[in-house]
């Protein structure tokens, strides 16, 4: 099967139009987040509890949704594309029961009723505390807040509080150094929840050591204080729409209705309710969409954006750099978010995302960039963990998987930095140099340990609902490879080459390896393609040969859009297993792969 030349630059023109068209009038993407019920659920559950009557609107506009949304077996995923689970479920299944007027939604509520009893739960038996608990194991972030919403609606009543395992939120007042040492329940970015959940259980649940009720009763007006300080000035703390909505229902429940922290984060429950009712997992991903956008066009980014676009996304990409200690964590400035909006949080996927789309962008002057870059490679460097991995928001805390390194994370921060030495190299001291090749060295051993002896990576933010396990090895090693492949020609990489290429070279044929036979790729072997991952894996191969292989990606995903258009696929994995879908994902997908087959097919032109 051959790659027609022109069929790719005929779709690379009609999909980076595409692009174009979906910036907003400051000239950068903010993308749409799929809707999702447990954001439903969880908003109305906390603004019912906060003024049920003066949100009467929200409510009802929020149950219809739900009415008009749930799934063909009576259950709901965590996005409109998401096969049913019994976590949402519940969550709306508790949302329905305490928001429900007289004789209205009963239907609803008993469709879901059945569905959890298919799935072994009973709303009316204490056992669904132990099948959550199972599920999430030792990790307390998404369990202890499900179980504790539940209870508070009178799933199935609030005895279940004896049941519920105590956050220990008197933890949070220690200085934020001793956290990595502590065991903590929660991952990292999850202090709110640990905090006002943990006081809704303390205030239900009567605990028989006197000494721990002294201590934690001593411990709630600092712990309040501590939410006051590290919600942002939107009010939605890491503008996540279940987080806030957890955190404002369990203070309203436990006697503080009329505190600041709780009026703000029901203002932003209200401000950022959908027109259909519903509401997103987090508000955007504007940095990350963003930054995505720009990676997608690759070399042909001059072509399709004029000198006015690149100044516009460079100005708005240096306005939001994290210019101080972020109040949330504590992590230095030089690191970038996911969004704009004032409650993100600098990550290890974001900053080097931005690193990496600023120095595409000013290729012409990079005099420009010059700081911002190395402020953000400084904060890379910090946040690189004693494994020689990257995590996602704080360097040493291992506890818990969502806060330990990750190979995808791992594999674009070395992009970056080698980018970033390749682009500023002669700008760099003696010194610098040394330290980015030791840290560039320690990452690419964390990556070789990582790789399976098959040739995959597994990611962290993303994973496939179709796999068994929910993993997602194909992104994983399409990412790390895709990452890798733009690393092996810099002057960090030359001395790696060996290494570099072998690892490369078992990502392919991994990759290679679960193709679909109508030439897609899904999470797995079998599992059924996605625009998305096709896209990806496309873009890692090509580069490395495999012309066959990706002629049979390429020619799926043309039928593909052709006949279904940019469908998106709930890849996205945010949190303790929550799903999502973004608009952008597919188009940005979809063109990275275009452009890195334009790029490879040129030379033989």
């Amino acid at each position: 099967m051959l790659i027609n030349p022109n069929t790719i630059h005929k779709q690379f023109d009609e999909f980076s139009s595409l692009l174009l068209q979906k910036r907003n009038s400051e000239g950068y993407w903010e993308g749409r987040l799929s809707s999702s019920a447990l954001g439903v659920a969880v908003a109305i559950t906390a603004l019912h509890f906060y003024n049920a009557q003066g949100n009467s609107s929200e409510i009802s506009a929020g149950l219809n949704w739900l009415q008009n949304n749930s799934n063909a077996d009576g259950g709901y995923g965590d996005s409109p594309e998401s096969i049913s689970n019994v976590s949402t479920s519940l969550l709306c299944y508790s949302a329905v029961k305490v928001c429900n007027k007289p004789d209205q939604n009963n239907r609803l509520l008993h469709r879901i009723g059945d569905y959890l009893r298919t799935q072994n739960i009973d709303v009316n038996s204490e056992k669904l505390i132990q099948s959550i608990l199972d599920f999430y194991k030792t990790d307390r972030t998404f369990s202890v807040p499900i179980l504790t919403m539940c209870a508070l609606c009178g799933v199935p009543g609030r005895e279940a509080f004896y049941s519920i395992p105590q956050l220990p939120f008197e933890l949070s007042l220690l200085p934020r150094t001793f956290y990595r040492m502590l065991n903590l329940s929660v991952v990292s970015y999850a202090i709110p929840a640990l905090v006002a959940v943990g006081i809704a259980i303390f205030r239900f649940k009567k605990r028989k050591n006197p000494l721990m009720r002294m201590i934690r009763k001593a411990s709630i007006n600092r712990s309040l204080a501590l939410l006051r300080r590290i919600q942002p000035k939107s009010g939605g703390y890491l503008e996540a729409i279940p987080l806030t909505a957890f955190v404002c229902l369990c203070l309203v429940e436990s006697g503080y209705r009329d505190l600041d922290v709780v009026r703000d984060g029901v203002s932003f429950l209200k401000q950022s309710q959908r027109s259909d009712g519903s509401w997103p997992i987090d508000i955007d991903l504007s940095t990350w969409v963003t930054t995505l956008a720009v990676k997608s066009l690759r070399s042909n980014l001059d072509i399709v954006l004029n000198s006015m676009d690149i100044q516009q996304i460079t100005n708005h990409l240096l306005a939001i750099q994290n210019k101080k200690e972020h109040p949330f964590n504590g992590t230095q400035p030089g690191g970038w978010g996911w969004t704009s909006h004032s409650g993100s949080v600098p990550d290890g996927d974001d900053t080097p995302g931005t690193i990496l789309a600023l120095i595409a962008l000013n290729q012409g002057n990079p005099g420009l960039i010059i700081e911002p870059v190395f402020s953000g490679c400084n904060w890379l460097l910090q946040l690189q963990n004693n494994d020689g991995g990257f995590p996602t928001f704080s360097r040493g805390w291992g506890k818990l998987p969502f806060d330990q390194s990750c190979s995808d994370l791992t594999g674009h921060s070395i992009q970056a930095l080698a980018k970033t030495g390749h682009v500023f190299g002669e700008s760099f001291s003696k010194g610098q140099r040394i330290q980015i090749q030791k840290a560039l060295i320690k990452a690419m051993i964390y990556l070789e340990l990582q790789q399976h002896p098959t040739g995959y990576w597994l990611p962290l933010w993303f994973g496939n609902q179709y796999t068994a396990d929910h993993f997602n090895q194909v992104y994983g090693t399409a990412r790390v490879v895709s990452y890798l492949n733009e690393t092996r020609h810099t002057p960090f990489g030359n001395e790696y080459q060996v290494i570099l290429k072998l690892m490369i070279d078992r990502g392919c044929h991994f990759l290679v390896s679960v193709q679909n036979l109508d030439g897609s790729w899904g999470g797995d072997l079998n599992i059924k393609g996605s625009i998305e991952e096709t896209s990806l894996t496309v873009t890692a191969l090509i580069r490395n040969g495999y012309l066959n292989e990706c002629a049979a990606g390429i020619n799926w995903l043309s039928e593909k859009t052709k006949s279904e258009g940019l469908i998106t696929s709930p890849i996205g994995l945010y949190f303790a297993s929550l799903w999502y879908s973004e608009e952008l994902y597919p188009l940005t997908a979809y063109l990275e792969c275009l452009s890195a087959t334009i790029d490879s097919i040129r030379p033989f032109q």
